[in-house]
């Protein structure tokens, strides 16, 4: 909230993905400019769909709307630079780029995930990953590269999560002179129901894709990939998708985090050790109303980020803090871009007897793709138009302000 010298409340959120986008727009429009300045700081200029970069790698363009034009007209203060720590101390994060530093009262932690090799030797020299945009351009890049010299080229996909699955068949129907192999540590498909798992293996099947089960791999070289069950597969290009993993950022800062890395929260995803500090995302650790783990998902990526813009909106004008929905309702795959599946789970996380699979389920599949990118790229749309101001001599619980540092170069859009 203004002090009185005028200075106002600085938000800052770390990260444009899903999340961080949504919050930034929202709490903009919410709050009062007059009073309140939102920072965004992102390392790259664009908005990264990062639910298609399997789409992206295997071959096909995806929008990459610039994150000028989507904070346009909001107020947003957007700087382009990565996050190198976090005092919390004298709340400041400190970036690379001419500001050195960007001080905030109140801090949006959203930077997501990554791709995690979890210590396998090799994994993170030889392999590829779709987590990022620059990682799935280099593997299109590869896989442009096997199918210029006309061989029969040689892709390996390691882990049978929803993100390997998509990969592998996606891969496959694009660039159909190429040979797929996906492995998974377990049954195929294991966490969804019997007709799903039935689908999928029918699709890899009717796609060429050879699975191999029940193993791991259990390291990566540059031409092939070693499985714990002593298969030796030759590899062009593997491509790692076992497993996701967060920055040591916030870890290193002295929040309270899980074994992985991510940030514990409260109920309304502000940190349980430094109530300045909320996070939304794949970096927070929060309990659905099942009372289980969300899991890192742009599902989870939606209903954290409207608890955490719900709950600073009320503890900075002195309102009180309503609890929003953190429902983990299922999954949607995409099997190729004329095949899916959607696989409701129950209250218990487990996947409910029937499914919806087919041409049907991914057109539903890219209608919801479709419209996070419009709602991500229109942050402000649908919200109220009257900002709600702050209290002028009451300070909320315990937000505090402090002057700004480091306010600098970065561009106004």
């Amino acid at each position: 909230m203004s002090d009185r010298n005028g200075t106002k409340h600085r938000v800052v959120v770390l990260g444009a993905g899903y999340a961080g986008a949504y919050v930034a727009g929202t709490l903009a429009r919410r709050l009062a400019p007059s009073e309140v300045e939102v920072t965004v700081v992102n390392a790259e200029p664009d908005f990264v769909q990062r639910l298609r970069l399997h789409q992206l790698a295997a071959g096909q363009e995806i929008a990459t709307p610039r994150l000028a034009d989507v904070f346009a007209g909001t107020g947003i203060r957007l700087l382009v630079a990565h996050v190198t720590g976090i005092e919390s101390e004298r709340r400041v994060v400190t970036v690379t780029s001419t500001d050195g530093e960007v001080g905030y009262d109140t801090l949006v932690y959203a930077l997501g995930s990554h791709g995690g090799d979890h210590g396998v030797p090799g994994a993170a020299e030889h392999a590829f990953d779709v987590a990022a945009r620059p990682s799935a351009l280099r593997l299109r890049e590869r896989l442009d590269g096997l199918e210029a010299r006309g061989e029969d080229g040689k892709v390996v996909v390691v882990g049978d999560g929803l993100t390997g699955i998509e990969t592998a068949a996606e891969v496959a129907e694009s660039r159909p002179g190429l040979s797929v192999t996906l492995i998974a540590r377990g049954e195929l498909a294991a966490p969804l129901s019997a007709g799903a798992r039935d689908h999928v293996r029918r699709a890899c099947s009717r796609l060429g894709v050879t699975v191999l089960e029940h193993t791991s791999a259990q390291s990566v070289e540059a031409g092939r990939v070693l499985c714990s069950d002593g298969t030796v597969l030759p590899s062009d290009a593997t491509v790692w998708t076992a497993g996701f993993a967060v920055a040591p950022t916030a870890a290193a800062a002295g929040l309270q985090v899980t074994d992985d890395g991510r940030i514990v929260v409260d109920r309304t995803m502000r940190s349980v050790s430094h109530p300045h500090v909320y996070a939304v995302g794949d970096s927070a650790h929060a309990l659905g109303d099942n009372g289980l783990p969300l899991p890192m998902s742009c599902g989870s990526a939606g209903y954290t980020g409207r608890q955490a813009t719900a709950a600073i909106v009320a503890r900075l004008t002195g309102g009180k803090v309503k609890q929003t929905g953190l429902e983990y309702v299922g999954n949607h795959i995409s099997l190729g871009r004329r095949d899916g599946i959607l696989q409701m789970v129950d209250h218990n996380a487990q996947a409910k007897p029937t499914y919806l699979g087919g041409r049907k389920a991914a057109r539903i599949k890219a209608g919801i793709l479709g419209m996070s990118l419009w709602t991500t790229s229109h942050p402000t749309f649908g919200l109220p138009t009257r900002r709600r101001r702050l209290p002028k001599t009451a300070k909320s619980n315990d937000q505090t302000t402090t002057r700004p540092v480091g306010s600098g170069e970065a561009a106004r859009v």
